[in-house]
C-alpha cells in the first residue's frame, strides 16, 4: 500500500465554491438547529436518530454506541436513495419528522439543501476536522460558504475487468487511453461474439456524469446571484460522441446498472468488464460467483488527457434541518468519517469498499478489506490514485432530481436507437434550466 497522499492546505478552488449570493434564495431556509442537544437528563446519552442504507452502515452504528456513552444513535435503514430513500427523506423533512442525521449522496445535497432540509454545521466543523479530508470531497460538502455535510467517502472511477477473457482475446493489459479502451473492445468481440467489454447504464446517468467530470466538464457553476448550466460544452460532448459511437458500433451493452439480466451477463462472462466506482470492488465481489475469484482486476480508468478521474456516486453524513441535536449528530457522523474503528466497523460486513474521504483511513481500509477476489490485488492502492486525480472544478446542480430524471428518460431510448446521448444532454438542459427558473433562481444557459 502506498502512503496516502499529502492533505492539501490550499484554500478551494474558488470556481467549485459556490458563492453565498447565488445560494441566498434556499439555502436560508437551510439553516436549522440552535445548538443545543436535547437530552433527557445528564446521566442519560442524547438519542440520536439516523437514516441510511450503505452495506456496512449497522456494524458502524453498532461500534459507536458500544464506545460512546454520551450519545446513543438509533439506526432505521431505508432503501438506497435511487430506490425511494430520497423520496422518504424529503418527505419526513417537510413533515417536520426527519431523523437527526442521515445519507446522502454528493449530487444529491445541494437538492436537500435547497429544499430547507438540512443544518448549516459549520459551527461544529473547525479548520482541523476540514483538514482531515479530501479537499474535493470538501469542496463538495460546502455550498455558499457553509458546511452543510460531512464527507464519508470519496468514489473514483476506476475499471474492472476479467483477466482471463482479456487473454484469450490477445489483450495483455488493461486500456490506458479511451482510444486502446475501443480497440479493445473491438477485439474482444471479434474473438468472443458473445461477449462485451463493459455496459452502458441508461438508468444510472451519474455513470455518465463522472465521463463528463473526467473529461474536464463543468456543468453548473456560478455567476454572482445567478446559475449557470451547460450540460452541453465540448468536453461532455467529447464523451457523449465516444459513448455513442460505442453504443452504435455494439462494443458495449446498454442495460440496467445491477439488473438480473446485467448480472447474468457478468457471471457468464458475457460481459468482461466494469466502469464502476471505488465502492463497485465490494458490489462485484459480493454479487459474482466464487469460481470467478481471482480472474477480475482492477486498473484506473481509461484517460483522455493525463490521469484523471470523476467521481461516481460517494456519500456524506448531513444534519436535519429540524433536530435540536446536531452537536451531538456531529460527533457521530465525525466519528463515522475519520476514525480508523469506524472504517474497520463498515468494512468488516464483508462486501464493503469504502474509500475514506479522510486519506489517513486508506491503509486501515486497504487491510480490512479481503481482496482474495481479486487474486490479492492492491485494489486501494489503484483507488488511491485515482483519488488524487479527481477533477476539483465540479460542481453538482440544485436540482439534480430534475437532471437525472430527464437523462434516464431519454437514455431509455438509447437501446433500441430510438434516441442520442447528446438528445439526453440537450433535454437534460433544457429541462434543468426550466426547474431552476421555476424555483425562483436566477439561471444562464451556457
Amino acid at each position: 500500500m502506498s502512503a496516502a497522499p499529502a492533505r492539501s492546505r490550499t484554500p478551494l478552488r474558488a470556481a467549485a465554491a459556490l458563492t453565498a449570493a447565488a445560494l441566498s434564495a434556499t439555502l436560508l431556509a437551510g439553516c436549522g438547529g440552535d445548538g443545543k442537544d436535547a437530552s433527557a437528563g445528564p446521566d442519560k446519552p442524547v438519542d440520536i436518530t439516523f437514516w441510511g442504507w450503505a452495506k456496512g452502515t449497522k456494524q458502524v452504528v453498532d461500534a459507536f454506541n458500544a464506545s460512546h456513552k454520551d450519545v446513543r444513535v438509533r439506526y432505521e435503514e431505508i432503501p438506497s436513495g435511487a430506490a425511494g430513500g430520497y423520496a422518504k427523506l424529503s418527505n419526513a423533512a417537510k413533515a417536520g419528522n426527519a431523523p437527526d442525521v442521515f445519507n446522502v449522496e454528493y449530487p444529491q445535497l445541494p437538492d436537500f439543501v435547497s429544499q430547507g432540509a438540512v443544518a448549516d454545521i459549520s459551527e461544529y466543523v473547525d479548520a482541523g476536522l476540514k483538514a482531515k479530508y479530501l479537499p474535493q470531497a470538501v469542496q463538495l460538502t460546502t455550498l455558499g460558504g457553509a458546511t452543510y455535510a460531512l464527507p464519508l467517502d470519496a468514489a473514483p472511477q476506476v475499471f474492472y475487468y476479467r483477466k482471463d477473457l482479456f487473454a484469450k482475446a490477445g489483450i495483455t493489459a488493461a486500456p490506458t487511453t479511451w482510444a486502446e479502451f475501443r480497440a479493445d473492445a473491438v477485439k474482444l468481440k471479434q474473438a468472443q461474439p458473445g461477449s462485451r467489454i463493459a455496459t452502458f447504464f441508461p438508468d444510472d446517468p451519474t455513470t455518465f456524469e463522472a465521463m463528463a467530470w473526467q473529461a474536464g466538464a463543468q456543468w453548473f457553476g456560478t455567476s454572482g446571484d445567478t446559475w449557470q448550466v451547460g450540460l452541453t460544452g465540448a468536453e461532455t460532448n467529447k464523451a457523449a460522441d465516444y459513448w455513442q459511437k460505442m453504443i452504435d458500433d455494439d462494443l458495449v451493452r446498454v442495460e440496467p446498472s445491477f439488473s438480473q439480466q446485467w448480472t447474468a451477463s457478468l457471471q457468464k462472462g458475457g460481459t468482461a468488464g466494469y466502469l464502476g466506482a471505488s465502492w463497485g470492488g465490494g458490489v462485484l465481489k459480493g454479487t459474482l460467483p466464487e469460481e470467478q475469484a481471482g480472474k477480475w482486476a482492477v486498473a484506473p480508468l481509461p484517460a483522455w488527457n493525463g490521469a484523471a478521474s470523476g467521481m461516481l456516486g460517494g456519500s456524506t453524513f448531513a444534519v436535519s434541518k429540524d433536530s435540536d441535536k446536531v452537536k451531538a449528530a456531529v460527533e457521530f457522523a465525525a466519528w463515522a468519517t475519520t476514525t480508523a474503528e469506524g472504517i474497520q466497523a463498515r468494512i468488516s460486513s464483508g462486501d464493503s469498499s469504502t474509500y475514506p474521504a479522510d486519506p489517513d483511513l486508506v491503509p486501515v481500509a486497504a487491510k480490512a478489506f479481503k481482496a482474495e477476489f481479486y487474486g490479492g490485488q492492491d485494489v486501494y492502492a489503484v483507488y488511491e490514485g485515482a483519488a488524487a486525480t479527481i477533477g476539483q472544478k465540479w460542481t453538482w446542480g440544485p436540482a439534480m432530481g430534475v437532471t437525472n430524471t430527464t437523462l434516464k428518460d431519454s437514455f431509455g431510448k438509447l437501446a433500441d436507437h430510438s434516441g442520442t446521448i447528446s438528445q439526453a444532454l440537450a433535454a437534460a438542459q433544457k429541462d434543468t434550466v426550466a426547474e431552476l427558473k421555476n424555483r425562483g433562481l436566477k439561471v444562464s444557459a451556457r
